[in-house]
C-alpha cells in the first residue's frame, strides 16, 4: 500500500528519501497535544544513527505539523540500501522503550519551554486559538509542557499503530539511485512493513465563528507588541488556495503603504493551506501606540480587496513575487520532493501547471477568491504585549479581552432571555 515516487538522477552522488505520514498532529487527542510530534521524536533515538548521516555530510530530520509526520534523510547514493534499513528499523521496530519514552518526552518539553515564550510564538499561537478555538488547527502542534506530560507509552503505541502503516503514506526518492536497485531494497527492507486494515479519516466538527473582540495577552513591559488579525482561509486541495497566496502578497505591500512605520518593522502576510480549512493571517512587531491602527488597517485592507479590483501594476509584482519563491524551492531536491508529495497527497497540480495558473490569474479573480475569503467578516485579532497600555490604547476603538480576565461579552449578553452571572472567555 506504500505510495513511491522516484525521480532517479544518473550520475549523482547523493539521494535525498523522503517519507510523508498522511495523518499529524490533528489527530492528537485532546488535553495530549504532541502525541503525533513525541512518536516522530522517537523514530530515531538513537543518536549514532544521526552521527552516520553527519558523517557522510547528510542529514537525517523528523519534522511534525497538523497533517502530516515526514522523515527527511539525505546521503550518499552508494549507502541507499543502509538508510533504507534505518528507515525499516524505525518504522517497524519503534524503539518505544519506557527509558526512550521518559528521555524524548523530557527532552521535548524542555524544547517547549525554552521556544514557547518569545512574543512572536505566543502571538501566532494565540491568533490560531482564537480563529479555530478547540478545532485541532487551534492547538499547538508541538504540545505544551503540560499536554506532554499526560502523554504516556500506551498513546505512543497507539498511535504508532492507527497511524505509521504504508497504506498511510508516499515515499519519494530522488537522486543516483536507479530504479531497479530502488524497488529491490524497498522490498527487501520494506516489506515487512505491515499496512493497516484502515485509514483513520479526518472527520473533525467545524469551528464557531470567532470571537469578535481584540485578545490582549500580557507580555513584556517594553513599549512594542505583536500584532496578529486572522481569518480562515482554504483547504489544500481548494482551487482557490493559489489564488490567496497572491492576495496576501498584495495585502502585505498594501498594509506597508498604508502604515510607513511597517516599513521599519517585522511584517508579514501569508495564506496557509493545510488539509482542512487554512488560515489567512497578517501580522507584525509594532509600537504599542500604532497597534489599533495597524489592525483598523488591516481590516480595511482586506474588506477593499473583496470589494475592488486590484491593479495590474500590483498583480504582476505579486505574481513575479510568488513564481520566485516556487521557482527558488524548486531548485532544491526537498523543493521538488514536497511538490511531488503535494501532488499525491493532495490531488493539486504539478509545479508546471501551477506556475501556468499562476500566469491566467486576473483581477477579476483576485477580488472572487478576496470576497470568498473576507465577505463573512469573520475576523479574529490578538495583540501580545503589555496589557495596560494595550487596552488604554485600544478601548476607545475596539472592543477588547484581557486574556485571564473574568469579564462579560456584551454581545452574548445581549442574547441571554434570563439574568445570568457574567463569566469569562478564557482561551485554552
Amino acid at each position: 500500500g506504500l505510495r513511491v515516487v522516484h525521480l532517479p538522477k544518473t550520475g549523482d552522488p547523493k539521494v535525498f528519501i523522503k517519507l510523508r505520514i498522511h495523518s499529524g498532529a490533528a489527530f492528537d487527542l485532546a488535553g495530549k497535544e504532541g502525541t503525533l510530534a513525541l512518536l516522530g521524536d522517537i523514530l530515531f533515538p538513537d543518536s549514532t544513527v544521526r552521527e552516520y548521516f553527519t558523517e557522510m555530510q547528510g542529514r537525517l530530520n523528523v519534522k511534525t505539523d497538523y497533517d502530516a509526520v515526514t522523515i527527511t534523510m539525505e546521503g550518499r547514493a552508494t549507502e541507499f540500501e543502509r538508510m533504507i534499513e534505518i528507515l525499516r528499523t524505525a518504522l517497524v521496530t519503534t524503539q518505544l522503550t519506557p527509558e526512550n519514552v521518559a528521555k524524548i518526552r523530557d527532552g521535548r518539553i524542555k524544547v517547549v519551554r525554552e521556544t514557547s515564550i518569545s512574543p512572536a510564538t505566543v502571538a501566532d499561537r494565540a491568533i490560531a486559538t482564537r480563529l479555530f478555538g478547540d478545532f485541532p488547527y487551534g492547538r499547538p502542534y508541538g504540545g505544551t509542557p503540560e499536554s506532554l506530560e499526560r502523554v504516556d507509552r500506551s498513546d505512543l503505541m497507539l498511535a504508532r499503530e492507527r497511524f505509521l502503516n504504508p497504506n498511510n503514506a508516499t515515499l519519494t526518492i530522488i537522486g543516483g539511485v536507479q530504479p531497479g536497485r530502488a524497488m529491490r531494497a524497498l522490498r527487501q527492507l520494506l516489506g515487512i512493513w505491515r499496512k493497516s486494515e484502515q485509514v483513520v479519516p479526518a472527520t473533525f466538527r467545524q469551528p464557531t465563528k470567532p470571537d469578535a473582540r481584540t485578545l490582549v495577552v500580557n507580555g513584556p513591559g517594553d513599549q512594542s507588541v505583536e500584532v496578529r488579525f486572522a481569518v480562515r482561509g482554504f483547504a489544500r486541495r481548494d482551487p482557490d488556495a493559489l489564488t490567496a497566496s497572491l492576495l496576501a502578497n498584495v495585502a502585505r505591500r498594501r498594509w506597508e503603504n498604508a502604515l510607513p512605520e511597517l516599513s521599519r518593522s517585522p511584517i508579514f502576510v501569508r495564506h496557509d493551506a493545510f488539509a482542512l480549512p487554512g488560515i489567512f493571517v497578517m501580522g507584525t512587531a509594532i509600537d504599542h501606540l500604532l497597534a489599533a491602527k495597524a489592525l483598523a488597517s488591516a481590516e480595511e485592507i482586506v474588506k477593499s480587496l473583496a470589494t475592488t479590483l486590484v491593479t495590474p501594476s500590483e498583480l504582476e509584482l505579486a505574481r513575479n513575487e510568488l513564481v520566485a519563491t516556487i521557482n527558488k524551492e524548486l531548485g532544491t531536491p526537498e523543493g521538488v520532493s514536497n511538490a511531488w508529495l503535494d501532488m499525491e497527497t493532495y490531488g493539486v497540480q504539478s509545479s508546471a501547471e501551477i506556475l501556468r495558473t499562476l500566469n491566467g490569474i486576473t483581477p477579476t479573480e483576485l477580488q472572487r477568491t478576496a470576497g470568498r475569503l473576507f465577505s463573512q467578516g469573520a475576523f479574529a485579532t490578538v495583540v501580545v504585549g503589555n496589557s495596560e497600555l494595550v487596552k488604554t490604547q485600544l478601548g476607545a476603538h475596539r472592543k477588547v479581552e484581557i486574556m485571564g480576565s473574568v469579564e462579560s461579552n456584551p454581545e452574548k449578553d445581549q442574547t441571554q432571555t434570563k439574568p445570568k452571572a457574567a463569566t469569562g472567555s478564557k482561551p485554552e
